[in-house]
């Protein structure tokens, strides 16, 4: 089940907002639980049982290291988190290393190995960092662990951020878990609903009308496909994963807030960043988080020689490329980003400062064009050709005629992307995210929202296309 569907907008949300709300204090948490594992089994109804185990196992582990003291206490940690990457590994890499083995055994004249592939459980990229999260918190003693195993289950499994984020670190919302009275709010349901919708609107109004057209482009043989052509699929594919990415955490921020959590933003604004560096402030932030505090930081930070600390730099974003998907392009494009990391440190944050703001947008958003190639790439052979045409001159008749609805949503998501060059508009668009508003402005935005909720729902209904493209992460 994903946000974008009837089934959700119409029947789930509705009924459990519902329900949610007569319930009394001591009964909502369960039922936000019982409400997500619904949602889970919905879509992998095979992984339910695994899931819920390995949350009960993990539980008792952290209960019993945070009474333990010494080298215990590590070992339980060590425990822990070995169960938690053992499991992401197997599901997620198992497929992909033994893809490799076998072609390193055939080039060798030797016979494939024999192997029944591993099924992907839905989520498990963010669930597993969140349970780690939980084991360090607790092992570092920035918050005590939770009491009842249900509360925990409900923290690893909430529906808003379970399938595509934000990854939530436990200390910030620990507190939240026991007690959100003050969040719970008629402003915050409101708010929440208006980013909700905001959200939708991002995913269903533009990330669909561009990614139909990402599909066919990127499914063109290489003499089909022209210079123009692969300028203008690689531009849609970058506004198309950046309003899909961050219009899902907008719905899981809304509805978060609808039911008294306060989530972390996730974006902000991230193509208009001067360098490589500013973008991974700005692009996926809890990812940047959770990789700066529980690797990057432990692996020495910024306290150790330069060698090591750019080392330390490239190896995070090789993790972070892997960790989005099982495929040496998310390999490569992990290294590529990791490579400009440095970059920016040895000469390039210089070389910005000199040319301008600017000139300093414009060449990082083509750096970052060109790493969403090979994101989006099936194969590097796929990313190769790409890339070439992209910078070859082939300016071959255009046989590549999409509809005028295509040109203005792309000239549309440019321009939202963009508006916030000028600081007064990243201000403003964070006044109207903010939970923070006047009776008047929340009575305008609340119609705003149930227009476009409508206009989102038509959408949904009249269209085939409505993919979920973070099933490989």
């Amino acid at each position: 089940m994903v946000f974008s569907s009837s089934l959700f907008l119409l029947y789930f949300f509705p009924a459990f907002l519902v329900i949610y709300l007569i319930l009394p204090v001591k009964l909502k948490n369960i039922f936000i639980l019982l409400a997500s594992i619904i949602f889970y089994a919905w879509g992998a109804p095979d992984f339910i049982v695994f899931v819920l185990a390995s949350i009960v196992i993990d539980f008792y582990i952290v209960k019993w290291l945070s009474v333990s003291k010494g080298k215990k206490k590590l070992i339980l940690t060590s425990i822990s988190v070995f169960i938690n990457i053992g499991l992401l590994a197997y599901f997620k890499y198992a497929n992909f290393f033994i893809e490799n083995l076998d072609q390193l055994l055939i080039t060798l004249g030797l016979n494939a190995v024999h192997w029944t592939k591993v099924v992907l459980p839905i989520g498990i990229s963010f669930f597993t960092f969140q349970k780690i999260t939980y084991t360090i918190d607790v092992y570092r003693n920035i918050h005590a662990p939770l009491k009842k195993v249900t509360d925990y289950a409900m923290y690893i499994l909430m529906f808003p951020q379970l399938i595509a984020g934000p990854i939530v670190r436990y200390n910030e919302i620990a507190d939240q878990i026991e007690d959100r009275s003050r969040f719970e709010t008629t402003d915050n349901r409101l708010t929440g609903f208006f980013r909700f919708v905001i959200g939708l609107s991002k995913k269903v109004l533009i990330a669909n009308v561009l990614g139909e057209q990402v599909d066919f482009i990127f499914s063109l043989s290489e003499d089909a496909l022209t210079t123009p052509v692969a300028w203008i699929g690689i531009l849609a594919y970058a506004f198309q994963i950046y309003y899909d990415f961050s219009g899902y955490s907008d719905m899981a921020i809304g509805i978060g807030r609808m039911i008294g959590f306060k989530y972390p933003e996730n974006f902000n604004n991230p193509y208009i960043s001067q360098s490589i560096s500013e973008f991974w402030r700005r692009w996926h932030i809890t990812l940047g988080a959770f990789m700066k505090n529980y690797l990057y930081i432990p692996l020495g930070g910024n306290k150790v020689s330069k060698e090591r600390m750019y080392f330390n730099l490239w190896l995070v974003f090789v993790i972070s490329g892997l960790w989005h998907g099982a495929a040496w392009t998310f390999v490569l494009w992990g290294v590529y980003h990791g490579v400009f990391l440095i970059l920016d440190r040895l000469f390039l944050l210089k070389f910005y400062r000199w040319i301008g703001k600017l000139p300093s947008i414009i060449i990082t958003f083509v750096i970052t064009l060109i790493g969403w190639v090979l994101f989006r790439s099936e194969t590097m052979g796929q990313a190769i050709f790409y890339t070439k045409k992209m910078f070859t001159a082939d300016f071959r008749e255009l046989d590549y005629f999409p509809d005028n609805k295509f040109y203005v949503i792309l000239i549309l998501a440019f321009v939202f992307a963009f508006m916030a060059v000028f600081n007064k508009n990243e201000k403003w668009q964070e006044k109207i995210l903010s939970p923070l508003q006047s009776n008047w402005r929340i009575a305008i935005m609340t119609i705003w929202a149930i227009l476009f909720f409508i206009i989102c729902l038509g959408y949904i209904t009249s269209s085939g296309f409505n993919p979920f493209i973070y099933f490989r992460f």
